[in-house]
């Protein structure tokens, strides 16, 4: 499935078997899985990488799920990340508390799989749409991502493989500023060791191509902070 194949999820829940289960089957269905046993460590691997969705367990060891809910919409790279609250909760003041402090969605325990990840899908569909879709647009650009395809004002765009990556990312989450730091992870992985002005090198040629045929620069610079695909498209 590409759509769900191009969407990361963290999963934040200190019991160990339901970890395994969520992990197991958002594995099956395409999705790029981390897990968190704790509220520290959640808000530690979204700082390290934003995922596109997180699915937080009300009750949390060291920092509580409501909290961790309330530090991710007060930092810039995750203000806008879909969150699904998991909880035995199901009093409504509880729900309505979860959702008051930023929850896009709320799943009581015990709840069925086939719920949950139908769940994920909507909530990803209607606040990402370009993750739901094997076709990316903003503007006048259209990104092909099953042929591996770039269109800018009707006309072809060669990219290489890191370039489209690069804007494969930027795509899915226009007017968000990602550090250098972040597009590094995102793009050439956590593990594997670049210098972050080589993302300055790969943005330069990507701008290049981008305007080759004419039309304005898409992408931002923002000073001290990264760049950003601008929401004006």
């Amino acid at each position: 499935m590409i759509a769900s194949a191009q969407a990361s999820v963290l999963v934040v829940e200190d019991e160990d078997a339901l970890a395994t289960l969520l992990q197991y089957n958002l594995d099956k269905e395409g999705y790029s899985v981390r897990v968190a046993m704790d509220g520290e460590e959640a808000l530690m691997l979204a700082d390290e990488s934003a995922p596109d969705l997180v699915l937080l367990d009300w009750m949390l060891p060291k920092v509580s799920g409501v909290e961790v809910c309330r530090r991710l919409r007060a930092r810039p790279a995750t203000r806008n990340t879909p969150i699904i609250m998991l909880t035995a909760r199901g009093e409504e003041g509880d729900r309505i508390r979860g959702l008051d402090t930023g929850a896009d969605d709320y799943v009581v325990k015990p709840f069925s799989m086939v719920e949950l990840t139908a769940r994920v899908r909507a909530v990803l569909r209607r606040i990402r749409p370009g993750l739901a879709d094997d076709q990316l647009n903003h503007g006048d650009i259209v990104v092909d991502r099953v042929a591996h395809r770039v269109k800018r004002q009707g006309k072809d765009i060669h990219l290489g493989p890191t370039e489209f990556k690069l804007l494969d990312h930027l795509m899915q989450h226009p007017g968000r500023v990602f550090s250098r730091e972040q597009l590094l992870n995102a793009v050439w992985g956590s593990d594997v060791y670049v210098e972050a002005r080589t993302v300055d090198a790969h943005i330069g040629r990507l701008r290049k191509a981008l305007m080759s045929h004419g039309g304005e620069d898409p992408i931002r610079t923002v000073r001290s902070a990264g760049y950003s695909l601008d929401m004006d498209g």
